[in-house]
């Protein structure tokens, strides 16, 4: 898989679910705790078999990724 998007985020799959139109697919990104939430079509989940323990890439793509640094 070759993509423009340079934010690509490793992980597996926690939790998928599904909505009467959309999905909310949870990510455990590799190396840690980290958790990301995507939101996508409930059809494009069931295409791409979705499921607790699915490898995938979180693909972010943005114009704009702020930074934030604590107190």
């Amino acid at each position: 898989m070759k993509l423009s998007i340079r934010n690509q985020l490793a992980g597996e799959v926690v939790s998928v679910t599904l909505g009467a139109v959309n999905a909310t697919i949870k990510v455990r990104l590799d190396g840690g705790d980290q958790i990301v939430t995507s939101s996508i079509t409930k059809e494009a989940a069931e295409e791409l078999g979705l499921a607790e323990g699915s490898r995938v890439f979180a693909l972010v793509k943005a114009s704009e990724v702020s930074i934030g640094v604590p107190d």
